[in-house]
């Protein structure tokens, strides 16, 4: 049985431990709100493409692209979006989850043959995967970017991804991550980066465009390639900000669980040092009565 020095001990741990929860978790709030904020701030760009895109594709151009051909896929590059930090609940395991499945139905798909390169982005994704290496898959480290990278580190990174679709070193590019929704809800994902799918480009199409024609100078092809970079750097860039964001949301639901369990076992302990303290008192109490009566 505790004594109560060990009870109290314990007691000043776990109220340390709710502290230190609880701070934490005001600081991924903090840092969920400004990922959630860039998220919104990139609506504007976003819409801007979507707008340049929708008045080319309704128009009777046959377009033509290095970024949307289309060829038999024997080597395929796959991004992985973890965590660099601990401390996320489940985060990094759910997205390891769903990357071995995806990269089973790619082997169905194309072929047990097929070349896998591995990018992971982030520390912890990054050991899990490592482990994979053989058997046709091959991981590649990215030493410039990690989940605080910038902008411009991440537009090198993308310009990497096409230059070597471009150059046929992959046949497709995909991505692996975990969208934001909510808070509380964050959804595993698996998008084709490249080749750009007309079906993709197609739900992009605002109908309003139908209604003002436009000029194109030079040409609208031209600007259908010079719009397509744009185009795959505002995904990646949304992407990349919409996975920072479920960590930190991961991490605040995390800390708030462990939070709650402090305090509930912080409350029990309180329970039991408050009735030993009051056994020991009476158990004191008796001994002097005790001592009164022998007298």
């Amino acid at each position: 049985m505790a004594t109560l020095r060990e009870l109290k001990g314990r007691i000043n741990s776990v109220a340390s431990t709710e502290k230190t929860t609880s701070a934490m978790k005001m600081i991924s709030s903090a840092k969920m709100h400004k990922a959630t904020g860039q998220l919104q701030r990139l609506k504007p760009y976003r819409a801007m493409v979507k707008d340049v895109l929708s008045h080319l594709l309704i128009t009777d151009v046959e377009f033509s692209s290095p970024l949307i051909e289309q060829r038999e896929v024997n080597s395929i590059a796959v991004v992985v979006y973890g965590s660099d930090d601990g401390l996320c609940g489940a985060f990094n395991i759910n997205i390891f989850k769903k990357f071995l499945k995806m990269i089973e139905e790619l082997r169905n798909q194309h072929g047990r043959n097929l070349r896998i390169t591995v990018f992971p982005v982030g520390k912890k994704i990054s050991k899990a995967v490592h482990k994979m290496q053989g058997e046709g898959i091959t991981v590649e480290d990215v030493p410039f970017l990690d989940t605080r990278s910038n902008q411009e580190q991440l537009t090198e990174f993308t310009e990497l991804l096409r230059s070597r679709f471009v150059d046929h070193t992959y046949d497709c590019v995909m991505v692996a991550y975990m969208r934001y929704i909510t808070t509380s809800r964050q959804v595993m994902c698996q998008e084709q980066l490249l080749p750009l799918s007309a079906e993709a480009l197609a739900r992009d199409i605002d109908p309003k465009a139908a209604c003002s024609p436009c000029i194109f100078e030079p040409d609208a092809n031209s600007i259908f390639n010079s719009v397509l970079p744009l185009h795959l750097r505002a995904t990646m860039q949304e992407i990349f900000v919409s996975s920072a964001a479920s960590e930190q949301a991961s991490r605040v639901m995390a800390m708030q669980t462990a939070s709650d369990n402090a305090a509930e076992l912080l409350e029990e302990l309180n329970i039991e040092y408050n009735k030993l303290r009051q056994q020991s008192i009476t158990t004191e109490l008796l001994d002097i009565l005790g001592g009164q009566v022998e007298r």
